[in-house]
C-alpha cells in the first residue's frame, strides 16, 4: 500500500499500489498455463476397427484370440480369429502372425464363463510373444452399446 500526499490541505491520502497484485497474477497465470497440459484427459482404449475391404483382397488386419470356456475335443481352448489353437502352440502362432507386421496389436476375447486366469494367461504369452498393445473385446462392444 502506497501513501501519497495530497496538495490541498496538507492532508494523507492512502491509495493502493496493485503492481505487487499484478505481478502475483502473473505468476499463478504462467503455472496454470505450464500445468494444464499434464493433466490426464482419458483412457487410451483400443477398439478393433470394421473390416472394410473385400477378405480375399487385404489380409485381415485385426488379431482376435478367443479364450473358450470349456474345451473341445480336440483340447483346444483358444481360436485366433475363428482358428482352433492350444495353450502350447498360442506363443508360436502369434510370433508368426506378428513377424512382418510393423503394429503389434492384438485383442482378447473371452466367454462369459471364462476364468479371467485364463484371459490374464493369454495376455501373458502375448505379451511375451513381443505384442506391444493388447486390447479387451467385451460382449457389449460386439453388440455395437
Amino acid at each position: 500500500m502506497g501513501m501519497s500526499v495530497g496538495e490541498s490541505k496538507g492532508s494523507a491520502m492512502a491509495e493502493m499500489n496493485v503492481v505487487p497484485l499484478i505481478d502475483i497474477l502473473l505468476v499463478l497465470l504462467i503455472i496454470f498455463m505450464v500445468i494444464t497440459p499434464l493433466t490426464p484427459k482419458g483412457l487410451e482404449v483400443l477398439v478393433p476397427q470394421p473390416n472394410l475391404a473385400a477378405e480375399n483382397l487385404v489380409p485381415i488386419r485385426t488379431i482376435v484370440v478367443q479364450v473358450l470356456a470349456d474345451a473341445k475335443t480336440d483340447g483346444s481352448m483358444l481360436k485366433i480369429n475363428g482358428e482352433n489353437s492350444t495353450w502350447e502352440s498360442l506363443g508360436s502362432r502369434m510370433d508368426q502372425i506378428f513377424r512382418d507386421r510393423a503394429e503389434k496389436v492384438a485383442f482378447v476375447k473371452g466367454d462369459n464363463d471364462v476364468l479371467f486366469t485364463d484371459v490374464a494367461r493369454a495376455i501373458d504369452i502375448m505379451r511375451g510373444a513381443g505384442i506391444d498393445k493388447v486390447g479387451l473385446i467385451t460382449s457389449k462392444l460386439e453388440a455395437g452399446q
